[in-house]
């Protein structure tokens, strides 16, 4: 496997490598796993349908656009709401 060399600033390497280091881990090893276990956008719509898809055959829940934004909001809105406490 080659290195690449990826030119962050100094505050966020330096923060990284606390992390890794409070996990036990090198920089290089950190972050080589956290793109192992990262999804892209793609791949979380991909798990959001299918999770969508169990919960129809499973239960029938099956939300419009609409009602999903409605509930987007609703989580948005509570996520906030705990950041803020």
């Amino acid at each position: 496997m080659s290195d690449a060399n990826i030119r962050i600033p100094a505050e966020a390497r330096d923060r990284l490598a606390e992390i890794a280091a409070e996990e036990g881990l090198s920089l290089r090893a950190y972050l080589a796993r956290l793109a192992e276990t990262l999804l892209t956008p793609t791949e979380r719509n991909e798990r959001a349908e299918k999770a969508r898809a169990v919960l129809r055959e499973w239960n029938g829940y099956a939300p419009s656009e609409h009602e999903q934004d409605k509930l987007d909001a609703e989580l948005d809105r509570r996520l906030a709401e705990a950041d803020a406490a």
